[in-house]
């Protein structure tokens, strides 16, 4: 496994992070459990989740059950880099509107609790903010977020789902206070979704944050599953979204076919070649998917390769401004 720096932080992360989305939901907990140790032992060190997986009335059940997992010992807590996030509606909880989505000062503390409890754990390295809150300032934000730090709850900061100018509004009222501010953003980024190369990955990069791309694989279609799975994916929307991008599949397909290797190597390899990814967010099901993902960091593409990748799945144009006008 090879490691990084998780943006301008001194905390080294692997360049693959093992995702538990599908914990609890897909993935039973014995499996997880598996792939959990497989990961450790595979020298993945970063491990990400969120309070609401399991989702609605589950939310909160990934979350135990990676405590379970760290309560089974052997060092599995003191190896992991864990990271969790914060914003979504906790349905378990008793904070009547404060329950809604958000970040206020009293939700943060509130649901922190909440994670500490469930992963059994009195710290946690990267807390994320799942979603920007507009309505909320960054004096009542960072406030929050410093009074955690302060008490050895959290590391790290982290965004997830930020736009460039939310980044550069966070790190410019980090600087007035004097402090880090934001480490990384989780952005939804892959070959399909390439518009955060306008904006977001230029500001992490000029702002010091590390980008953690969720959905690498844009939910199986970067997989090669267009040609393994007929009548379409397992998500409501899959079968039109392949319909739209087929002729790009069949000729990325083609081109991973000359290079010898799967269509999911190639497209995190592809991810880990932009110097403003941090470690794709890798959300295997199965150990399976996750013994085929190890193998990405030691993929290197030459130039002509990510030449004719850019010619199927042509990008905004550059970053801004000069993808906007001259």
């Amino acid at each position: 496994m090879k490691y990084t720096y998780l943006g301008n932080s001194g905390l080294k992360v692997s360049r693959l992070c093992l995702g538990t989305m599908n914990f609890g939901v897909d993935t039973d907990e014995k499996d997880a459990f598996r792939i959990m140790d497989a990961a450790l032992d595979a020298g993945i060190n970063f491990f990400d989740t969120a309070n609401i997986y399991g989702w609605g009335e589950n939310a909160g059940r990934t979350e135990e059950m990676i405590g379970r997992w760290f309560k089974e010992g052997s060092g599995r807590r003191e190896r992991t880099v864990l990271a969790t996030k914060v914003y979504g509606d906790m349905h378990d909880t008793y904070d009547g509107p404060n329950r809604e989505q958000g970040l206020s000062s009293y939700k943060i503390r509130r649901h922190l609790e909440g994670s500490l409890k469930r992963l059994q754990t009195d710290h946690i390295e990267l807390y994320q903010m799942h979603h920007v809150d507009r309505r909320v300032n960054w004096t009542e934000l960072w406030g929050a977020f410093q009074t955690a730090q302060a008490q050895g709850k959290i590391g790290y900061v982290g965004s997830s789902n930020f736009a460039g100018w939310d980044i550069a509004v966070a790190q410019g009222e980090a600087k007035a206070r004097g402090i880090l501010g934001l480490v990384s953003e989780q952005h939804k980024y892959n070959l399909l979704c390439r518009l955060p190369e306008l904006e977001v990955l230029p500001a992490s990069q000029a702002l010091g944050l590390g980008v953690l791309p969720w959905s690498p694989l844009d939910g199986g279609l970067l997989a090669g599953n267009q040609r393994r799975r007929k009548g379409g994916g397992r998500r409501s929307g899959d079968e039109k979204r392949l319909a739209k991008f087929q002729d790009q599949l069949e000729a990325y397909a083609k081109l991973c076919d000359e290079l010898g290797e799967p269509e999911d190597v190639v497209s995190l390899a592809w991810l880990l070649a932009n110097p403003a990814v941090t470690a794709p967010i890798i959300g295997v099901r199965t150990s399976e998917q996750f013994e085929r993902s190890l193998r990405v960091v030691d993929v290197k593409l030459d130039e002509e390769t990510l030449k004719r990748i850019d010619e199927i799945f042509p990008g905004p144009g550059g970053d801004a401004p000069g993808a906007y006008a001259w």
